[in-house]
């Protein structure tokens, strides 16, 4: 097998794979083929006799487990039986399934997610008296978070009740069966902590242990491997502190110096041949990621080809740049015969998505958000829509349910069932039973209730009445926002951070915006508001067309790990990347940014655009927008100035039309 290996992988990839009775620390630059290395070293442990059994990989997400899992059946001609592929957390749950008793649980075990943890804790406030006060459920979540994954130093305790609260909880998830995640991770700790035995013979069991994404390991992680690992001593871990990107959800890059002290005879190796990005784009990623002192010293390089400069380009506002981004889209599928999937769109920040999301809708182009919620799928900006789906369509139940009582009117469950039941003994709408229910007599209705109802159904008569008118609807939408308060309803909701009240009011008038412009682009009778609204509806369900698939809109954060023909890179901007609370920070964090940045351009394999504006609108405001200093970290002659798009010539349609019938042929 060592001949093939020779043949199939790089010399630092070889010694990666067959060095195997140590510890070892496998430094993969970004793009480097780690989990190509990481199957062949698992298959080549099962061709030297390894027992299925002995070997545990631990990745980060289940798609890089299945992966992992898929690639070595691959190799091995077959699913190895008892070879253990998972996640950490997992692999936690196993652990804590197969030892319950010892853990005081009895039968099956329940997993909480984040939101059965924000239900439960607000369930302990509701049962506990004198917990409430000057306590959020969010707050809670947080304190009891941190204490269980800070192995022992105490957690901050912004209120008195905290502690209880913590009690509480536990109690309370003791009583229903159920652990969070933060347990799947601490429970097996607390495990191996109080029954030595149990840990033995797991540590006897797995004698080789692999690790992806080491850099992205948490404390608590770290912990739970070191006690494994501590028998055979035989734990690889596999990483790259130069993409270190999660700090804010616990992960400490600074592991793998702990795990270089507390295993002293380990041996490093560094894969540093780039097979993903042409020259020019590793070249301007290696200068820009050199300024960052804390990380291992390493220099990508490829045997690629050194490949278009860098794409930049200076827009007015986001509106211009979006518009611009999209137009390339389509020049560069027509001239290149790329498939929309081949594009990805990467933000720093979710917010900044919305521009993006309308203009690609706006020329059809197929999208799917990634690492985000959609603009269009936010709560303040659905309620605003289901109020104009009600206006061109009264008689659709869902969303007059959505906006029976919101903003608050008085109308709640009761009312609700009483509209259904009326709905279903007369087979109408329940629009066509509010009507009955508000001005009919005599109506089940409490007289406050009626009232409210009615103001209701005038309320939809009036914006129906002024759709007909022919104005603007983005002008009949800011009179209803006003009419219904809906900005003071947000305010309320958020009392105690007017910030973010503000923040999603800022988001519903940017909807009102794009409606504005979709009306400008419109003729007077060309479209109608159904048109509109059954755009927003097909937004990231559409079928992929010929071109084939969907352009990724995702943030930098959840591109790690992906790659794509073509990289687009909008808000290159200061406070943005770097974000002004790194900047307010300290200088590690600017340092997290930069290895962001440095994600961002790695993803890119043969073309990347970068892109700012001079101005950008923040919440309800517009503010000038400086570059981002990672910008002048980068030497000017990798970039080049992004020529406007153009229309494509005969021979780019007649070239693309043949490729599509070639495509069609063979799905056939």
């Amino acid at each position: 097998m060592k001949e093939q290996l020779h043949e199939l992988l790089n010399q630092q990839q070889y010694r990666a794979v067959t060095t195997i009775d140590r510890p070892l620390l496998i430094i993969a630059g970004a793009g480097s083929g780690k989990t190509r290395m990481i199957t062949y070293r698992i298959a080549y442990l099962l061709h030297q006799g390894v027992s299925p059994s002995s070997i545990l990989a631990l990745t980060f997400t289940n798609r890089a487990a299945r992966e992992m899992s898929e690639r070595v059946s691959q190799l091995t001609e077959g699913p190895a039986a008892g070879l253990t592929v998972s996640t950490f957390h997992s692999f936690g749950l196993q652990l804590i399934q197969a030892h319950g008793p010892l853990l005081g649980y009895r039968g099956s075990i329940t997993v909480f997610d984040t939101q059965d943890k924000l239900a439960m804790i607000q369930e302990v406030l509701r049962q506990t008296p004198g917990l409430r006060g000057g306590v959020t459920a969010g707050e809670a979540a947080s304190y009891i978070s941190q204490k269980k994954t800070s192995l022992g130093n105490s957690a901050e305790e912004s209120h008195p009740a905290l502690p209880r609260i913590f009690t509480e909880y536990q109690d309370h998830l003791k009583a229903f069966q159920a652990v969070d995640f933060d347990d799947l991770l601490l429970l097996p700790i607390t495990l191996f902590t109080s029954r030595p035995e149990v840990l033995s013979s797991y540590q006897k069991r797995f004698q080789y242990i692999l690790v992806d994404e080491f850099q992205d390991t948490s404390n608590i992680q770290y912990r739970l491997l070191r006690m494994l690992a501590d028998y055979h001593r035989n734990l690889c871990v596999v990483g790259d502190d130069d993409q270190s990107i999660y700090s804010w959800r616990g992960a400490d890059y600074s592991n793998i110096t702990s795990f270089e002290k507390d295993f002293p005879e380990v041996q490093e190796i560094k894969l540093e041949q780039n097979y993903r990005s042409t020259g020019n784009i590793l070249e301007a990623a290696n200068h820009l990621i050199a300024n960052n002192r804390l990380r291992k010293q390493k220099s990508l390089w490829t045997g690629e080809v050194q490949g278009l400069p860098l794409h930049f380009r200076v827009f007015e506002h986001e509106t211009e740049e979006a518009e611009s981004i999209t137009a390339k889209i389509r020049e560069l599928a027509l001239k290149n015969s790329w498939n929309y999937d081949d594009f990805g769109i990467l933000v720093r920040a979710n917010s900044l998505m919305g521009t993006l999301e309308h203009e690609l809708m706006a020329a059809a182009i197929p999208y799917t958000v990634s690492g985000g919620m959609s603009f269009f799928a936010r709560k303040e900006v659905k309620d605003v829509i289901a109020y104009l789906r009600i206006t061109a369509n009264p008689h659709n139940d869902v969303d007059l349910l959505r906006i029976l009582n919101t903003p608050r009117r008085g109308l709640g469950k009761s009312t609700a069932e009483e509209l259904r039941s009326t709905a279903d003994s007369g087979g109408s709408s329940l629009y066509s039973a509010a009507e009955m229910l508000a001005f009919g007599e005599p109506s089940p209705l409490p007289s406050r209730g009626k009232h409210a109802l009615q103001e209701l159904i005038e309320l939809i008569r009036w914006a129906r009445e002024e759709v007909k008118t022919g104005k603007p609807i983005s002008e009949m939408l800011s009179r209803l926002l006003d009419r219904i308060a809906y900005r003071q309803f947000l305010m309320q909701e958020h009392a105690k951070n007017p910030r973010i009240g503000e923040w999603k009011y800022g988001n519903v008038e940017r909807f009102r915006e794009f409606l504005s412009r979709w009306e400008e682009d419109h003729e007077e009778g060309e479209l109608s508001l159904a048109d509109y609204l059954n755009r927003i509806s097909l937004t990231g369900k559409q079928e992929p067309d010929t071109r084939g698939g969907k352009v990724s809109l995702m943030t930098i954060h959840a591109s790690k790990g992906l790659e794509f023909p073509c990289v687009f890179l909008p808000a290159v901007e200061d406070g943005i990347i770097p974000h002004e609370k790194s900047i307010a920070e300290n200088p590690q964090a600017v340092e997290e940014e930069r290895r962001l940045f440095y994600v961002a351009l790695t993803r890119a394999k043969e073309a990347l655009y970068l892109s700012r504006c001079s101005s950008r609108k923040f919440m309800q405001s517009r503010r000038d927008a400086s570059p981002s200093p990672f910008l002048q970290e980068i030497p000017e002659s990798f970039f080049t100035e992004t020529a406007p798009s153009s229309s494509p010539t005969r021979e780019e349609v007649l070239r693309t039309f043949a490729d599509l019938r070639s495509k069609l042929k063979s799905r056939q």
